[in-house]
């Protein structure tokens, strides 16, 4: 079996701030020259910005704006600008923050397509490429029509279509920049900051750029590769997985499986955790609750929040939080509970959760197996699934209805008490 590959968290930060102390003590003393050096590199990038708008498109404007970009403290390095090779119209580059293709094309004329950004002057200024395309086969139309003239520069793509941190794994490469040329030539980018992290995942570009300019320097190593041609009969998406595999020897990391919508789940688990552990139905007493602002509760964490109650009421020994966390991937309480039921969300049972609680009745299901037997467990416990795929659905459409019964008998049990009736 093929092992797995580095999660989504260890391919994206999202924390800027160091976890070291002793790291974390010196970005605090850095922290007034950082903001004397933002505010100084902001009027010395907007001279950088009006110079590469105003020379034309030369090794001279290259070299111009390659000094003045040391000075705001991003520093461009090329190993062996040799391997680079002239012919080549499609240069492919692993995609660590939202500046590599302003890096890349100060050692060599480049243009990069606008994928995600909205295209008018701030596109134009950010260094993209707009072709006006809609869909992604207009895209790739396009393209081909722009690197069939030889008079343009050639093309750098970035086929993660996502930013990492550069440091665990590559994200799989998408088959539709290695449809543009049959040879390619891969550019392997690192970059080292110190103090802060490099890039944080889901920051805007602005956000980027102020931390650049707050950082002492940025570092970027451009390493160049041989050109990779295409294979006689190979599609597209084998010779994608080719050049990624090149890639990630070369900087040392994983080639995973993970996409970009993979990493945008990610972020929305993490923003919908970072939420949900202060919103309603906190397991925390409300003295004890940070109070944070009312516009972070949305109906979405409502809803998970009932959901989550009714997980509970099924399964009272899992934490809270777990089902939470589980809710906000599924947004469905059977694949939850199942998910619980099965092991696949790891968890460590409340002990003394329901002592609390008057003794329920056994529910039918396990009531039925057991007569005759001296005692009838309290609690219907998980079973081992068979291994057939219908006895395994059948044993776990019994449990879940066991486990239904079990919950409305606890809540009559309580209705009742609560009533004082018999």
């Amino acid at each position: 079996m093929e092992p797995a590959g580095p999660g989504p968290e260890r391919l994206f930060d999202s924390h800027r701030f160091p976890t070291d102390g002793f790291v974390l003590l010196a970005l605090l003393l850095y922290a007034p020259v950082g903001l004397c050096l933002l505010v100084l590199r902001l009027f010395i990038g907007a001279h950088v910005f009006l110079v590469s708008c105003t020379l034309p498109d030369s090794v001279l404007r290259r070299f111009i704006v390659r000094v003045m970009c040391s000075v705001l403290g991003l520093f461009v390095r090329q190993s062996d600008p040799r391997l680079r090779d002239a012919s080549a119209r499609v240069y492919i580059a692993n995609h660590v923050t939202q500046f590599d293709h302003n890096v890349i094309n100060l050692l060599t004329s480049c243009n990069t397509p606008a994928l995600n950004a909205a295209p008018g002057f701030l596109c134009w200024s950010r260094g993209f490429l707009e072709l006006g395309a809609g869909s992604r086969a207009e895209l790739v139309h396009s393209l081909k029509a722009y690197s069939s003239h030889g008079a343009n520069p050639p093309l750098l793509l970035f086929p993660e279509e996502a930013a990492t941190n550069g440091r665990a794994g590559l994200l799989r490469f998408s088959s539709w920049p290695f449809s543009l040329a049959d040879v390619v030539q891969p550019v392997a980018l690192h970059v080292q900051r110190p103090l802060v992290t490099v890039s944080v995942a889901d920051s805007s570009w602005i956000t980027e750029l102020l931390w650049t300019f707050f950082a002492p320097f940025t570092v970027y190593q451009v390493r160049w590769l041989p050109s990779v041609p295409r294979r006689a009969e190979e599609p597209s998406e084998d010779f994608a997985l080719r050049v990624q595999e090149l890639l990630a020897v070369e900087l040392g990391v994983v080639s995973t499986r993970l996409t970009a919508a993979d990493k945008a789940e990610h972020m929305k688990r993490l923003r919908h955790t970072s939420l949900l552990s202060f919103g309603p139905g906190s397991s925390q007493p409300l003295a004890a609750r940070p109070r944070v602002p009312s516009g972070l509760g949305t109906a979405e964490d409502v809803r998970i929040a009932a959901m989550a109650q009714r997980v509970k009421e099924v399964l009272p020994h899992v934490p809270l939080e777990v089902i939470r966390t589980d809710l906000a991937r599924t947004s469905c309480v059977d694949t939850t509970i199942a998910n619980l039921l099965e092991g696949s969300v790891p968890f460590c049972p409340e002990r003394g959760a329901d002592s609390a609680d008057p003794p329920a009745p056994a529910p039918p299901a396990a009531a039925a197996g057991t007569q005759g037997s001296a005692a009838a467990p309290a609690k219907p416990a998980p079973k081992q699934f068979a291994k057939s795929p219908v006895e395994r659905h059948l044993s776990l459409q019994e449990r879940k209805r066991a486990l239904y019964d079990y919950a409305r008998s606890r809540f009559a049990q309580k209705l009742r008490a609560a009533r004082g009736g018999p």
